[in-house]
């Protein structure tokens, strides 16, 4: 199985664990409005990947990497909300949460290498 094929599962799959989230906080406004913001920026990661997995040259590659890593930073901002605000205890979040941290990770080392190749081709 290709690295880039396990990871447009990995990504649907970490949205549909925030899509599940979602579904299950209180229905106050404040956890409606932060879960709103989570599910829109956790949901668009996998979809952003798939442009990417797709795209055109190395260049559109990354800019399309570099979204899915700004979505990533931010989905991880609404889960320490989500947790420091007391809507949802940070033990439950934590398995996501890491999930997170470590898919920041890949898209980091990604964007890394293809910037590099980038660097390297213009010499």
């Amino acid at each position: 199985m290709k690295k880039e094929y396990d990871l447009r599962i990995r990504t649907k799959e970490f949205a549909l664990r925030v899509v599940r989230l979602f579904g299950a906080l209180p229905r106050t406004t404040v956890a409606q409005t932060l879960g709103k913001q989570v599910l829109r920026s956790g949901t668009s990661v996998g979809a952003n990947y798939r442009e990417a997995y797709r795209s055109r040259s190395k260049l559109e590659f990354a800019a399309k990497v570099g979204e899915c890593l700004r979505e990533l930073e931010e989905t991880a901002y609404w889960f320490e909300l989500l947790a420091d605000s007391d809507i949802v205890p940070a033990v439950k979040l934590a398995s996501l949460h890491r999930e997170c941290d470590e898919l920041i990770a890949i898209f980091v080392t990604i964007l890394k290498h293809t910037r590099n190749s980038l660097a390297a081709e213009r010499k």
